[in-house]
């Protein structure tokens, strides 16, 4: 199977990207998607050795931080079963679980974050699913070609 790209996005106050490069190995399981688009992403499309662009939303800039890799393909996201946990679904069931996660890992951290500013004054960036009118979606699929994009100007 060839490679794909994904977007992940993430508030910085509640996960960033500096969060992820402190974890054991610089790796972390992704929870608490419950959109289901980007929930059929990460159960029927997402693969280890994927890789994933981590952008930080509702921050200051708004900016592709880093890339990582899938290393571990999906399974159910253990939230839905926690009461106690604010991503919990009280509909959600064991035997047929609702919602998934994949666990990634961290390969850089840019020392140039990519901002959304660039990105949509970039010509070749005009058809990136992040900038397209109402797309809300945390998790979003990512062409070779806008990927090889973002690396470029990370550096």
């Amino acid at each position: 199977m060839a490679k794909k790209y994904w977007l992940f996005k993430s508030e910085p106050g509640e996960f960033s990207i500096d969060d992820l490069e402190k974890c054991p190995g610089k790796r972390t399981y992704w929870d608490g998607i419950r959109n289901y688009q980007a929930r059929n992403f990460i159960r029927d499309k997402m693969r280890k050795g994927d890789g994933v662009l981590f952008y930080h939303s509702n921050a200051d800039p708004l900016a592709v931080v880093g890339h990582c890799e899938i290393v571990k393909e999906a399974y159910p996201d253990h939230t839905q079963f926690d009461p106690d946990n604010k991503h919990f679904d009280p509909e959600a069931i064991q035997k047929e679980p609702r919602w998934f996660m994949v666990d990634i890992k961290l390969k850089e951290k840019f020392k140039t974050p990519v901002t959304l500013k660039q990105i949509k004054e970039n010509p070749k960036m005009k058809d990136f699913r992040l900038i397209q009118r109402g797309n809300r979606l945390s998790v979003m699929s990512v062409t070779k070609s806008e990927w090889d994009e973002i690396i470029r100007l990370s550096r």
